[in-house]
């Protein structure tokens, strides 16, 4: 059933004067009521009237620089105008002034093909995005790239809260956004100050619940009763290829009853209704997230495209300037803004200032009140933790036997919960296995034992979202997040961990156990041999896989201090032994650099071996008995490529060419470094461990072999 948030409206008003509560009111199932509500004033009129024309000017804006660029997706910008009116113009908190205030309301584009929707809407709204940024739309070293991307080393393009690329990726990180605004409610309002109340505004298409990653996080946000969460459903039944029905057949709004969300369902063009769903919306605060679905036209005003698949990307560049002049936009002057738009967006941008304003106040008494909370927040915000040199003195020597990597990170977590306070994880349900349980920190979420200031995060069995909503977090900017699974199952986020490492995400980090071969009894499809190489290609990606307890050390600091982009932890579900030949803390500084002699030569240099992870334990027994050989362990290749020519060089010298490297997984990164690579260059088998490791040639005795072949 259509319903209209005017009718949910004068349902709640009538209700309320009779003494119901707002919760008894089921926003899916009252009666149309347009004919009710008359009672607009002329101010509201006003508004109304000005929304209307700055849709149609946001609408010729997308127009004219997807024209221009002859490249671009019309569909979007054109037929959820109305949509961003209301967000920018009536419903959203934010200071353009001060755009990353912690406070603002967020807004992230999922559908993220339509960019030009948010690029106009930023300029309008008084965003730092000049307008010859729009123009440049999709062009080299502009702020209006194809996809919205997060502010990062390449550039900044203010209002922009995440890279939305692949479809679903920008509703899943919303998730992750409600529940980091969540935390941070529960860490720091207190009694007498509430310095978090945002919602989480998302604009989603068909693509984006076509696409998995969405109903897990559905199905997460549900769950845990994110009720700060607004999704926006842009349902205008096409999809690039056909219309919906050809792909697509499900009740949507039944799907999201079932997660438990509170769904709407509205005429995406009627401002009135929109306006008056989203704020019925935000004032529900009854521990379910929010769906909308917006009945829209794909295209709205090119008559020659509009509701058709056609209307999804450029085709409509021939027909802008008819379509431009029945929407009553000057067809001669492009980019056209009009006086009374920007007259409007200034008087929206003088509201905005004044919430910012009372805010300051009330964050300021706030932070008289609570000066150790205030220094907690403020080193949240601005990522303030020690150096990594620093904090590898911080924690105490492990002194461990024999023991798993995934172990030996177990104590680490421990310590770097102490460290770094606004540091929390989570798990894919393997918090068993993958050992990265902040033991004390308390469970987040809603019911049960959890609490929404817990440090561990249940994300159930559902890996994608768990990369998505990690992001999401990061994207937020309060809290490092790292996650856990099995390092075989990290392809089921790839594509959310790749958008982190383009987004130089440094707040998140991958805890990824059971690294090899070395898993054993479960067989190849849980014995990755090609997944660390996999990762190691994929660029502002640090993949370290420690040999030992105190390389863990190392490993784990430098995913909690690095600047730039998040690192992946790959750890041993076997045990493996300690290099306590050498001093601990020399390991931990030599991991910190990716690489150094783990072992050094007795006599002339004559052959270089180079391991990594369980391996270096077979390559320091091989060596022994080789006087001439020294053993480098490399935890880190992107770290150790980092250093300056002189330190790489006093580690593997140009000179010495007899090179031999060694890694329980595909061979051919490690030709870069040796010129023969004992690797495994096949799928495992079902056995013990030890028997794989060993039938594979991962042993001391058959790198000895190899190394004696070598001429």
């Amino acid at each position: 059933m259509k319903f209209s948030s005017i009718a949910l409206a004068t349902v709640f008003f009538a209700a309320k004067a009779q003494g119901f509560t707002g919760s008894s009111i089921k926003p899916r199932f009252g009666v149309q009521a347009h004919s009710v509500l008359k009672m607009s004033t002329a101010t509201e009129t006003d508004k109304m009237a000005a929304l209307a024309t700055a849709a149609d000017e946001a609408r010729g804006l997308a127009m004219d620089s997807i024209a221009k660029a002859h490249s671009g997706h019309m569909g979007l910008p054109l037929g959820a105008a109305e949509i961003g009116a209301v967000l920018y113009g009536s419903q959203m908190t934010y200071n353009p002034k001060d755009p990353t205030w912690i406070n603002r309301d967020r807004f992230i584009l999922s559908a993220g093909h339509g960019s030009m929707f948010v690029y106009s809407w930023l300029n309008l709204a008084g965003f730092d995005l000049p307008m010859e940024e729009v123009k440049n739309f999709r062009q080299h070293h502009s702020m209006t790239p194809g996809h919205p991307e997060f502010p990062s080393s390449e550039h900044n393009t203010p209002g922009i809260e995440s890279t939305t690329g692949p479809l679903g990726q920008g509703v899943s990180n919303a998730v992750g956004f409600a529940a980091s605004e969540k935390m941070a409610e529960a860490l720091y309002n207190t009694n007498d100050h509430k310095i978090f109340d945002h919602h989480i505004f998302t604009l989603a298409g068909d693509g984006c619940f076509q696409e998995g990653v969405s109903a897990e996080a559905a199905a997460f946000a549900a769950h845990e009763k994110l009720d700060n969460l607004i999704v926006l459903y842009d349902a205008n039944e096409v999809t690039l290829d056909k219309m919906a029905e050809y792909t697509q057949s499900e009740d949507i709004i039944k799907r999201y009853d079932a997660y438990g969300w509170e769904t709407y369902e509205i005429d995406g063009h009627d401002l009135e209704t929109v306006e008056k769903t989203i704020a019925a919306a935000k004032a529900s605060n009854n521990g379910k997230p929010k769906f909308i679905k917006c009945n829209t036209i794909i295209g709205k005003g090119m008559e020659e495209t509009e509701g058709t698949n056609a209307a999804h990307g450029e085709a409509g560049v021939p027909y802008v300037d008819k379509a431009k002049e029945n929407l009553g936009l000057p067809v001669d002057e492009k980019w056209f803004v009009s006086a009374g738009t920007r007259d409007f967006f200034s008087e929206v941008q003088k509201t905005n200032a004044a919430a910012y304003g009372e805010w300051q106040k009330t964050y300021s008494a706030w932070k008289e009140a609570n000066p150790a909370l205030a220094k907690q927040l403020e080193d949240s915000v601005t990522d303030n933790v020690m150096p990594a040199e620093d904090m590898i003195k911080e924690i105490p020597e492990l002194k461990s036997g024999a023991e798993a990597t995934r172990v030996s990170q177990n104590k680490v977590i421990q310590e770097i919960s102490r460290l770094v306070p606004h540091y929390i994880s989570g798990s894919a349900d393997l918090h068993g296995s993958t050992r990265n349980y902040i033991d004390g920190g308390g469970n987040f979420g809603s019911g049960l034992d959890k609490t929404y200031a817990g440090k561990n995060l249940y994300f159930g069995i559902r890996e994608h979202a768990m990369g998505s909503i990690m992001n999401g977090f990061a994207y937020h900017g309060l809290f490092k997040v790292s996650g856990s699974t099995f390092l075989v199952f990290v392809d089921y986020f790839r594509a959310t961990l790749r958008v982190a490492a383009l987004s130089e995400l440094n707040r998140v980090s991958y805890i990824l156990t059971h690294d090899s071969i070395g898993v054993g009894e479960d067989g190849p499809t849980h014995q990755p041999v090609e997944t660390v190489s996999g990762l190691r290609v994929i660029p502002n990606l640090d993949v370290f896989r420690p040999a030992d307890a105190e390389e863990t050390v190392a490993a784990m600091v430098h995913s909690v201090t690095h600047k730039k982009g998040p690192t992946a932890l790959i750890f041993s579900r076997q045990n493996v032994a300690q290099n306590d030949d050498m001093d601990y803390m020399a390991r931990r500084e030599g991991a910190l650099k990716g690489a150094y002699i783990a072992k050094k030569e007795t006599e002339d240099l004559d052959v270089i071996i180079i391991a990594t992870g369980s391996e270096v334990q077979h390559a320091l027994v091989a060596a022994k008995d080789m006087p001439g050989a020294r053993v480098v362990s490399m935890p880190c290749m992107e770290l150790y490529e980092r250093q300056s020519d002189d330190y790489k060089e006093s580690v593997l010298p140009s000179s010495c060419t007899k090179r031999v490297a060694m890694e329980a997984g595909v061979s051919g990164l490690w030709y870069k470094y040796a010129s023969k690579v004992v690797g495994v260059d096949r799928f495992g088998f079902s056995a013990p461990g030890d028997i794989v490791m060993k039938e594979l040639g991962m042993t001391a005795e058959n790198l000895a072999s190899e190394i004696a072949s070598m001429s």
